[in-house]
């Protein structure tokens, strides 16, 4: 059936999500490996994205870790250089679903001051008919909590959704529940599946 919602995965599908790159760059690849193997920084980012605060976070990983305490830092002070730039296709297309009149949701994984952060850089994340984020909600993807609670409250079916998300595991879980998936790799695969679909015009998906 032809899918009557899409839902948006956000970092790594609209934004860029990439701390190992801004760490590369402010310390090497050598020494970021060492950094990201004896400091847990992406299992505090999880928690983050769970709700826990953000900064009371970063501070305490930073006082666990003091030798490492100025680059831990960072993951709150350029919190935003980790999360870009913007993949602009991809915003354009969410902007011509919209445009279209689809309904047009963002699923993602994403604290409540990050997401704050983000949105006040990316005005476009504004802009969906509804958001889930994981901060907001107390779990996260692929938990199956946070695809519960958008199947209760968004007005469609599972049958009906149209999910998109570039990790494998939570594609995964969103099939499992019945709705249509697709994994993304690049926005131009992205936008291939939504001209194959109906909901945009090839000239839309530009």
């Amino acid at each position: 059936m032809q899918p009557e919602a899409v839902i948006f995965d956000i970092g790594n599908v609209l934004i860029e999500w990439n701390p190992e790159r801004f760490f590369d760059a402010r310390l090497g690849a050598e020494r970021r490996r060492q950094l990201f193997s004896e400091v847990p920084l992406l299992a505090m980012n999880d928690e983050v994205d769970r709700g826990v605060d953000f900064a009371a976070s970063v501070s305490a990983l930073a006082a666990d870790h003091p030798g490492w305490a100025e680059d831990i830092a960072c993951w709150h002070d350029n919190w935003i250089e980790m999360a870009s730039p913007a993949i602009d296709r991809s915003v354009r297309l969410l902007r011509a679903l919209r445009a279209r009149g689809v309904p047009v949701f963002a699923l993602s994984n994403f604290g409540r001051a990050t997401f704050d952060i983000a949105c006040a850089h990316y005005p476009f994340l504004t802009e969906f008919d509804q958001r889930y984020i994981s901060g907001h909600i107390g779990a996260i993807k692929p938990e199956p909590r946070i695809y519960e609670l958008l199947e209760s409250t968004c007005g469609v079916a599972p049958a009906g959704l149209l999910f998109v998300d570039d990790r494998a595991d939570n594609i995964a879980m969103a099939q499992s529940r019945g709705w249509q998936v697709h994994h993304f790799e690049g926005a131009e695969g992205w936008a291939d599946r939504l001209v194959a679909e109906g909901l945009l015009e090839k000239e839309e998906a530009e």
